[in-house]
């Protein structure tokens, strides 16, 4: 079984190779009790915020970590899948930009993203700078 921040660090993969954007990871450990890591990425269109999500649970279950509650999956406008110690938040950019979760939880840290050695350009966002 693999460790929230692994499934964390999967999810970020996961939705890099889908194409996500926008994407960071926030370490909610000192923050809240109910999760370890959010995972926020954005997609271009429902039709990709589907494929961020379906990837993201058919290789979670390969490796037999179960989705513990999906919303938003039908409407695709922002899907939460929730792993209980990861909870992933997939948006719809303007959806995104008015609920801001990275400000809402300015208080976490973000957690680096290390992908083949370094953070890939599509992850270093302005999300993170938007924070301050």
């Amino acid at each position: 079984m693999i460790d929230a921040r692994e499934k964390a660090l999967l999810g970020t993969s996961i939705a890099f190779d889908k194409k996500a954007s926008d994407i960071i990871v926030l370490d909610m450990r000192r923050v809240v009790s109910f999760t370890d890591y959010f995972l926020i990425c954005n997609g271009e269109s429902d039709t990709q915020i589907r494929a961020i999500a379906d990837a993201i649970i058919g290789e979670m279950k390969k490796r037999k970590v179960k989705v513990w509650h999906v919303e938003g999956y039908e409407e695709a406008k922002w899907v939460l899948l929730d792993y209980g110690d990861v909870i992933i938040h997939i948006f719809h950019p303007e959806i995104s930009q008015f609920y801001q979760l990275e400000k809402l939880w300015a208080d976490a840290p973000l957690l680096p993203l290390p992908i083949d050695g370094e953070v890939p350009q599509a992850c270093r966002t302005d999300r993170a700078a938007k924070r301050l």
